[in-house]
């Protein structure tokens, strides 16, 4: 199964840093899928193909593992909290952790 050109289009007019930030949400666990269409527009599958586009093979085979073992975390509905806010408060404005090496 392929990626569709208006996927493809899609994911090509992103810059390298909002590329950088969507890998790094998707790798986080308090980020659901509904944060990342509200930020960036993309459905859950765009996200999945967008991850596929951009990870090597075994990267992503890790994610999807990681995603199918914590779903929970990833689907807003399905969790047992609420998150007010998108970033961590050790994390400053351009996403670098504070205090972390």
């Amino acid at each position: 199964m392929g990626i569709s050109r208006a996927s493809k289009e899609k994911f090509v007019g992103l810059s390298k840093d909002e590329t950088e930030r969507l890998i790094r949400m998707g790798w986080e666990d308090r980020t659901t899928f509904d944060a990342i269409k509200e930020q960036f527009g993309l459905s859950p599958n765009e996200f999945v193909q967008f991850m596929r586009l951009v990870l090597t093979q075994d990267a992503f085979k890790r994610w999807r593992r990681r995603i199918y073992r914590h779903g929970h975390l990833k689907n807003e509905s399905a969790r047992g909290f609420k998150v007010t806010r998108f970033k961590c408060s050790r994390q400053s404005v351009d996403g670098i952790t504070k205090g972390w090496k």
